[in-house]
Formats: C-alpha cells, sequence, structure tokens
C-alpha cells in the first residue's frame, strides 16, 4: 500500500507542450511525486505514492490558471489529467487507507479471521485486531 507507483506517459511534450510540462512538474513536487523522463526517450512518467499522485491529478484539475490553458490549446492539458486517472483506476487498492479497507473487508464478510486479513493486506497482527474491534463497535 505504501509502494511508489510509475505510470507511464508516452509522448507527454509532444502532446501538451514544454511549458505545460514544466507546470506539471511543479505542482508534482509539491505533492512528493515526481514527473520526469524515462531515461534518454521522448517517453515520460510520474512515480509516487497512489494517493498523492490521485491529489496531484485533482490539483491539475481544479487549478484556475491551467482550467484556462485547457480552453486555450484545444484540451491538450486535458491527455496528463485522463492518463492519471485512468491509470489510477488499476491502483484503487492504494488509494484506500489501510484502516478504512480492513473495516471494509470485516463488514463484507464478518467471518474473515485474523490471518486472513493479515495475508490479504500486509497489515500486522496488531492493526488487524484494532479494526476487528473498530468494526464490531459500530
Amino acid at each position: 500500500m505504501n509502494d511508489d507507483i510509475s505510470i507511464s506517459l508516452p509522448s507527454l511534450i509532444h502532446r501538451i507542450g514544454r511549458e505545460a510540462v514544466k507546470q506539471a512538474q511543479a505542482i508534482a513536487t509539491l505533492y512528493d511525486c515526481e514527473l520526469k523522463r524515462v531515461r534518454r526517450s521522448r517517453n515520460w512518467c510520474i512515480v509516487g505514492a497512489a494517493i498523492k499522485i490521485q491529489s496531484c491529478s485533482a490539483h491539475l484539475q481544479s487549478e484556475p490558471l491551467l482550467a484556462q490553458q485547457l480552453i486555450a490549446k484545444d484540451g491538450q492539458f486535458g491527455y496528463l489529467i485522463k492518463k492519471l486517472e485512468s491509470a489510477l483506476l488499476q491502483h484503487t487498492d492504494k488509494l484506500e487507507p489501510l484502516g478504512a479497507k480492513l473495516i471494509r473487508l470485516i463488514t463484507d464478510n464478518p467471518a474473515i479471521t485474523l490471518g486472513e486479513l493479515m495475508q490479504l493486506t500486509q497489515c500486522t497482527i496488531t492493526e488487524a485486531r484494532l479494526a476487528r474491534f473498530q468494526a464490531d463497535s459500530w
């Protein structure tokens, strides 16, 4: 859950332009993500925690200056947002906090054992017991 993910962005500069990439790099840095080129190719990638990449994508969507650029440049900046959103769909398990995920698993299957919880989520026995206690108190 805490592992960084990498999202491939092929031909990013050709699709959105150099200035938009520079702005996106600055925004990604604010969220502890790294938008960088893949070696010496024309392809780019963004690397970071799934939750932070999701926050970065939300910031890109809500940024007023970037929204004006989106209209001015015929939606070229929309490519980056669309690519991030579609890639984050593959990592939905990393977007949910561990506590919420444990409680959801327990409420979906009340007969689940602590061992099964630990195996599914890679959590500790203490976290699994705490989640069981919180789910039972609902």
